[in-house]
């Protein structure tokens, strides 16, 4: 009989707020996560790919009394030691205790999991099944039958199927009673909700958003395969029960004990950890192995869940790869000592580059892109990652010549600014974009041949001295009011390049209904904190301790948990202020990461980082799953969230336990642990002098710094008209090629007095066709743009 109800209520995906992910250490190609006392999404046969919303249980006597574990809270989740993702979750009740075992088959797409009921002898527990088949809750098909003798709950949808299986310690088949249903219609929930008992019994439901039901005996284990049909599906799951589950249980403990001990014997725990940092090391550890893929090596996704899941349907989640979290994680690998994670990191990296050198914002394991937007940064963190490995002698064989310098021309040609930054929100330009830029210029220098070699480093030199010209301010209200000179802003806009008054206007916020507001200059982030951290700036710079003082009264949050940090102010990417889950619009909360960046910068000032790291661990869940964000404001129970305790957000953010592993190092090494050693050597936290000033297309200064000769950077080739004054001494001058995909000349600018004019134009090359429009540049004294020191203040 056909349930019901088609389609079903709008599917969405199980909380994001996760106890626990893991995978098996083998060839099985499952990842599982839980919460709340069930186990949430898995995913197969990749990381980006989940299949269920949740697989849980209702315990009822048959007689009106039923309860669905899920919603007791009154559960426990215990590991066999930190970082060991082998599961015991056990729900207690005055009636009853259900005992749950959680492990996946190493062999098999397989899940097995042992449920054990104690209690009064009249209850029974009842599996709730919800397939998600092929990353989402519409257009499943659900099925219950008897396959090759045993009962089987099936669904398929597309290329996917599953099947769900079960016996008891004979290995017999214990599903009793089974129904599929409409999820909010017919399905088992409803069926107790409206019956207080299993009376329903349909025999399929689809296509739509469906669930499956069967009645358990009160041991049993439970084998829920996947594979291309429901048949193979069932194939897999069956041989899974064929096996004593402790076996399976006992081998998988065994083997991340000894993979953590191998890790351990590769690279030591960081010295002067607490037992209780140890344990949040370990499960970092295991997290960032977690992540990684095992169709495409060096692929790793965000997290393993979808940021308020349950409140939505979204296809993409943070299950997928953003070069920048992937290069940040490869950071937490090598602090690891897993050198050859990181270089398959580098190897997927080079697969997946575009041919204009860039990387898509983010995308699928495959290589298709999800976002299309461009962020400048994440073209300099694969450069990055290079140097990284050549610094400690690992990069091994890795022809790397051509993505640098395709890396590199892209970021010459769309630099210094960003259609996004790394908050994936504004173009314009912006501290943090910079830092990974000119650090990425400056490594990737070494790789490159003249005339690219040196154009990279002197375009290098020029953004880091126009860093405070850009995005910093002084003198402004918001300055007084907290009694510091000036500060670093989180987003300068594009205009800035050609004046700085485009501080002054009003910077959209677009992750809120209703926009606050706020000029450019009112906005501040804790994004400069990197120029320390890569060794740009120094701790103790004047701007760089205003601009801490300034983000810690407009940002800092004391939690009972230790201070964080939200991202800027007026950030919208975050709960409602009734704990309702984002929906395009809410109020941003306090990231556990950027108490993990801060932590850096301490260290940087000689301050005791330790603090920060405690801080980091105890925002983290019941077993040590860091979060995203935590809630920051008065507690709401009824929702779950309290303060400086994990929110809605994503959980576990693998970003952020890379960040905690870097940390921990950090503190071992007293200095950043991912600080490329070319740019302190160049740099070592001060401000470069000049000789000139670049132009190009997009990036087109209308004033020049007396004494500067300024280098126009074009496209193509092309052949400059320029003179001075209105056209006086008219000269021609051809451009040369950069080996960065620009084509520059250098005008003798270094001879023109404040006050006088350069006139401009040119012919490209290829064609012959003029470029159709003037440009003309004044020539300022060096007051115009900030004092040449360290200290843009003057200080």
């Amino acid at each position: 009989m056909h349930a019901p109800g088609q389609p079903g209520t709008s599917p969405t995906w199980a909380s994001s707020a996760k106890d626990m992910v893991g995978t098996a250490l083998g060839p099985s190609r499952v990842w599982f996560t839980t919460g709340y006392g069930i186990l949430n999404e898995i995913y197969y046969p990749r990381a980006d790919i989940p299949q269920t919303r949740d697989l849980g249980f209702i315990v009822a006597d048959g007689k009106g009394f039923w309860v669905e574990v899920k919603r007791l809270g009154s559960f426990r989740t215990c590991l066999p030691g930190p970082g060991i993702p082998v599961v015991e979750i056990v729900h207690t009740h005055p009636r009853f205790e259900l005992r749950l075992r959680v492990v996946p088959d190493p062999l098999r797409d397989v899940m097995l999991i042992e449920v054990i009921l104690s209690g009064e002898e009249g209850l029974r527990p009842y599996v709730l099944l919800a397939p998600h088949l092929g990353g989402t809750g519409h257009g499943n098909i659900a099925y219950t039958d008897v396959h090759n003798g045993r009962t089987v709950l099936w669904a398929e949808q597309g290329p996917f199927g599953l099947a769900l299986v079960a016996g008891d310690e004979r290995q017999h088949d214990a599903l009793g009673r089974a129904s599929a249903g409409y999820v909010g219609v017919s399905d088992g929930w409803q069926d107790f909700a409206h019956n207080e008992a299993m009376v329903w019994n349909y025999d399929t439901a689809g296509p739509g958003n469906v669930a499956l039901t069967a009645e358990l005996a009160r041991r049993a284990i439970l084998a829920l395969g996947f594979g291309s049909s429901k048949e193979s599906a069932a194939t897999l799951a069956i041989s899974a029960l064929i096996q004593p589950f402790e076996s399976v249980w006992q081998h998988q403990a065994e083997c991340w004990q000894a993979w953590h001990a191998d890790r351990t014997r590769t690279c030591a725990l960081p010295q002067g950890l607490t037992a209780e940092l140890a344990d949040v090391f370990q499960t970092s550890a295991m997290v960032l192995h977690t992540h990684q893929d095992k169709t495409y090596p060096g692929g790793m996704v965000a997290s393993l869940s979808v940021p308020w899941g349950s409140t939505k349907d979204d296809l993409g989640g943070y299950h997928l790869v953003w070069p920048r979290d992937l290069v940040e994680s490869a950071g937490g690998l090598l602090a690891l000592g897993a050198e050859d994670e990181a270089r398959n990191i580098l190897r997927y990296l080079i697969a997946t580059q575009q041919a204009d050198g860039r990387w898509f914002q983010n995308q699928w394991l495959g290589g298709k892109p999800y976002w299309s937007g461009v962020q400048l940064d994440e073209a300099g963190f694969a450069v990055l990652l290079v140097a990284a490995l050549g610094e400690r002698g690992v990069l091994d064989d890795i022809v790397v010549d051509d993505m640098i310098q395709r890396a590199l021309s892209f970021i010459a040609q769309e630099g210094p600014t960003t259609q996004q930054d790394r908050w994936e929100e504004d173009a314009g330009v912006n501290p943090f974009t910079l830092a990974v830029c000119i650090a990425a210029l400056v490594c990737g220098a070494d790789f490159l041949p003249e005339p690219a070699r040196s154009f990279a480093l002197e375009l290098a030199d020029y953004w880091n001295a126009r860093i405070e010209h850009w995005t910093s301010v002084r003198d402004t209200q918001l300055a007084k009011n907290l009694g510091v000179e000036g500060y670093y802003v989180r987003m300068a806009p594009v205009q800035v390049l050609q004046d700085r008054s485009a501080l002054s206007q009003v910077l959209l916020i677009k992750n809120r209904i209703h926009d606050l507001g706020l000029a450019a200059e009112e906005q501040v982030g804790g994004d400069f904190l990197q120029l320390v951290r890569f060794g740009l700036r120094r701790a103790d710079d004047a701007l760089i301790r205003d601009s801490v003082k300034v983000t810690d009264a407009l940002l800092k949050v004391d939690t009972p948990s230790g201070p964080a940090w939200h991202r800027y102010n007026g950030d919208g990417y975050g709960e409602q202020a009734d704990g309702r889950g984002f929906n395009g619009t809410g109020r941003g909360r306090a990231w556990p990461l950027l108490t993990g960046e801060r932590g850096h910068y301490a260290l940087a000032a000689g301050e005791d980082a330790l603090p920060y790291l405690r801080a980091m661990a105890a925002m983290s869940g019941s077993c040590g799953l860091i979060p995203e964000q935590v809630w920051d404001s008065s507690p709401i129970p009824e929702r779950n969230l309290y303060p400086g305790r994990p929110s809605g957000s994503a959980m576990p953010l693998v970003w952020a336990h890379s960040e905690f592993i870097k940390l921990a190092s950090s503190v071992a090494l007293g200095r950043p642990f991912d600080r490329p050693e070319a740019v302190w050597k160049r740099y070592q936290g001060r401000r470069p002098e000049t000789r000139w000033a670049f132009w190009t297309l997009h990036a087109c200064p209308r004033r020049l710094p007396y004494g500067k000769r300024l280098r126009i950077c074009l496209p193509a080739p092309a052949l400059v008209h320029w003179g001075t004054d209105g056209w006086r001494n008219v000269t021609d001058m051809p451009t040369r090629e950069t080996g960065l995909g620009l084509h520059m000349v250098e005008l003798p600018t270094d001879t023109l007095r404040p006050g006088q004019r350069l006139d401009f134009t040119f012919r490209w090359t290829r064609d012959g066709h003029w470029q159709g429009q003037d440009y003309t540049i004044e020539v300022k004294p060096h007051t115009d743009f900030g004092a040449p020191s360290s200290d843009p203040l003057g200080r």
